[in-house]
């Protein structure tokens, strides 16, 4: 359970917090989707507290269009020539000046990082650890990723006053891999996107299934298309289960992993039945798209978190993921577990949920309702009390 704190400042005081706002604006995946609803939930329950940004260059549509959603936070980008051309170096050398100049009360490195001389900054200093993939699973990195990965890391740890874990498991990792004392570190949930908390409408789903092609009935993959994902698990699952019927929407990227998918397809003779719904899927589709599947597949080897689990459970979607590592943290008591080594287990679970829709709608109201700590307003309130303390 994500921890919680005491107060020990009054409601009025006013701070002023600073942020590493990179991945909120250049990133649309999970670290990126982290940073904006971070911001975006402290924004709306803490309005009277001063936020600044700090980010590399904005010079998109979309990078600007999510600006729009927090007109009262202050931007910082690079301003010389130097630093709008390195905009890598500007962010771990020259982060700091800026973070000491706009004397700030609490600096927060929402991925990993805390900037090269924070250590003069004389407010708090607090960094977010997601995950420690590139310790647990080195021979999925490069030999140069992890030596940096590795130096990043120990330093933020080294000068943060405080380490955020966003799961137990995470929190663990940190200890054993990187030696940071236990009292240290804090666990605070990812909060989930309020879009996947509210209810599609019969015509939404009707639209969204004709767009993209969606069968009646399909199981469904959210996530990176990676070796650890285990997407290919599914499929050798699909070719096993009772029900020939049932087909697979896959939304995730990555060519190197999709073709060995492809492959296994073409050799299962599923080409009918999976359905590559490409990198075109908006954010605002995918609740319609969750709450028109049977049920989530999601047998991943290892996660920091596992947020398209939480994202299906505030959508009401039956979830089928892995034991172990912090998907148990995610998914909660109600959802079915699997060794993610087995496709003869997923397989089984498949059909048990994809025949008992009793069990399905059992499945979907418990989840709802254990996944309410991870409501974006409960995991602002953990995050801002420990601000206060």
């Amino acid at each position: 359970m994500a921890a919680s704190f005491s107060l020990t400042c009054s409601s009025k005081d006013k701070m002023k917090i600073g942020f590493d706002a990179k991945r909120a604006f250049h990133n649309f995946r999970g670290l990126g989707n982290y940073s904006r609803t971070t911001i975006e939930g402290l924004c709306k329950y803490y309005p009277e507290h001063q936020y600044y940004l700090y980010t590399p260059p904005i010079n998109s549509s979309s990078k600007v269009s999510w600006r729009e959603t927090i007109p009262a936070t202050k931007i910082i980008e690079p301003s010389g020539i130097f630093s709008k051309a390195l905009p890598s170096l500007w962010r771990s050398l020259a982060i700091s000046s800026l973070i000491i100049r706009d004397n700030l009360d609490i600096y927060h490195g929402l991925s990993h990082e805390l900037p090269v001389g924070i250590e003069k900054f004389r407010g708090k200093k607090i960094v977010t650890i997601h995950d420690l993939l590139f310790m647990r699973y080195p021979q999925n990195f490069a030999t140069i990723d992890r030596i940096v990965y590795k130096k990043k890391f120990l330093h933020s740890c080294h000068v943060a006053d405080q380490v955020v874990a966003i799961c137990g498991q995470t929190q663990n990792d940190i200890i054993e891999y990187l030696n940071v004392p236990t009292h240290k570190i804090k666990v605070v949930y990812q909060g989930c996107n309020p879009i996947f908390f509210k209810r599609a409408s019969s015509y939404e789903k009707e639209l969204i299934k004709k767009k993209y092609n969606l069968p009646s009935q399909f199981l469904l993959y959210v996530g990176a298309l990676e070796p650890n994902k285990n997407a290919l698990s599914i499929i050798k699952a699909l070719s096993i289960v009772n029900d020939k019927n049932i087909s697979l929407a896959i939304i995730g990227k990555g060519e190197r992993y999709k073709k060995i998918l492809q492959a296994e397809i073409s050799k299962k003779g599923l080409g009918s039945r999976v359905i590559f719904l490409g990198n075109g899927v908006e954010t605002a589709e995918l609740p319609a798209i969750y709450q028109s599947a049977t049920a989530m597949t999601f047998p991943s080897f290892f996660e920091g978190l596992g947020l398209p689990v939480i994202e299906a459970l505030a959508s009401e979607l039956p979830v089928i993921t892995s034991q172990g590592s912090s998907l148990t943290e995610a998914g909660g008591p109600d959802t079915i577990y699997i060794d993610p080594h087995s496709k003869e287990e997923l397989a089984a679970a498949i059909d048990r949920v994809s025949v008992s829709g009793a069990l399905r709608a059992t499945m979907a109201q418990r989840g709802r309702s254990y996944v309410e700590q991870f409501s974006i307003q409960n995991c602002s309130d953990n995050l801002f009390n420990l601000y206060r303390s």
